[in-house]
């Protein structure tokens, strides 16, 4: 659990959490970013928080999700051509 912030919504901070784990690169383009259920267990909030950061998420373009499949990080334009340009 995390220390809320009693001036920010709860799906704001979540929001800012997973927002952080991807542009750090632990959440890697590809990667499966937690359901609203994990999100649920993981931080105590509500299905409608839980789905309200994955919203949030999507708009920013940041996840997109698969029906059926999940959410997951998108690939952040000029991330991939840095990679070229460093010969990785």
């Amino acid at each position: 659990m995390i220390e809320w912030k009693p001036d920010q919504a709860r799906w704001r901070q979540v929001y800012e959490i997973i927002r952080g784990q991807i542009e750090s690169g632990q959440l890697r383009p590809g990667d499966k970013v937690p359901s609203v259920i994990q999100l649920q267990a993981e931080y105590g909030i509500a299905t409608a928080t839980g789905q309200k950061v994955h919203r949030a998420l999507r708009v920013d373009g940041l996840i997109r999700t698969e029906p059926g499949m999940g959410s997951f990080v998108v690939p952040r334009e000029g991330v991939a051509d840095e990679d070229q340009q460093n010969g990785s």
